[in-house]
């Protein structure tokens, strides 16, 4: 399995970070790849990445909600990082209105500029929309193209909002612990989305799996979502983690 959104580096795990790793290891989690928040979380992020080489990897960028009257001058920041630091993604980017609505073209100036970063870097972006599909998808959409590649990352929308990324050829949907809650809806809406277009994630420490829900999510959880994909899919767990795994090497490389 390869785990294509963790917050490894997060306080939540200093205490036992080591002890995290060995049991995502046993689990079967083979990569753990991590998308930046903002200017303050770059150096345990990148500390995270070095006590675990070639099974850690670092993404960089400005998460929304971190969007503040500042925030050109940490978008300068991190675009300043990508000359010093081998990255696999630009993320974790995109729009988040479900706490603050105020700074909505404060967020899309910073989402579309990560965007053209993206472009001009050659890496796939990692996108966080809540409550803000339709403006996501239509920055996306707007500046689509052969270079534009990522993830719609924790995705829990409708079948139509399903299909709509579909449209965009190198897009997949990032599906984490909340296809395990009842009354989430992502079970109706994913037989509609081909196993092809889908990797998997934890999100951690954050969106905990059941039997975990309500408590600090891991990487190892991502056994989890496997599980819950081979029911949906009426296929093994073996074939959802071939299949993901093919399909995040794709979009991230080897």
């Amino acid at each position: 399995m390869i785990n294509t959104h963790s917050h490894l580096f997060d306080t939540q795990f200093d205490a036992d970070r080591d002890a995290v790793v060995l049991r995502a290891k046993a689990a079967g989690v083979r990569r753990i790849l991590m998308p930046n928040i903002d200017v303050s979380t770059i150096e345990a992020l990148h500390r995270t990445e070095a006590a675990y080489p070639d099974y850690c990897f670092s993404m960089m960028g400005l998460h929304p909600t971190s969007v503040s009257e500042n925030y050109k001058e940490e978008l300068s920041c991190i675009e300043r990082m990508f000359g010093t630091h081998a990255y696999c993604a630009i993320g974790e980017i995109g729009i988040d209105l479900y706490w603050d609505q105020s700074r909505l073209s404060q967020q899309l100036d910073a989402f579309e500029t990560q965007i053209k970063w993206s472009k001009q870097l050659d890496l796939p972006v990692m996108i966080h929309s809540r409550n803000a599909f339709e403006p996501v998808y239509e920055s996306v959409a707007r500046h689509s193209d052969a270079r534009l590649k990522g993830v719609f990352h924790s995705f829990g929308g409708t079948v139509e909002q399903a299909k709509q990324i579909m449209e965009l050829p190198n897009f997949y949907l990032g599906i984490n612990g909340v296809v395990t809650y009842k009354n989430a809806g992502l079970r109706d809406v994913l037989p509609f989305v081909p196993l092809s277009r889908l990797v998997i994630e934890t999100d951690d420490p954050y969106l905990a799996p059941v039997p975990y829900r309500g408590k600090r999510n891991e990487p190892a959880y991502l056994s989890y979502v496997s599980s819950a994909l081979s029911e949906i899919y009426h296929v093994t767990v073996v074939e959802v983690n071939e299949i993901t795994s093919v399909n995040a090497i794709h979009l991230f490389g080897d």
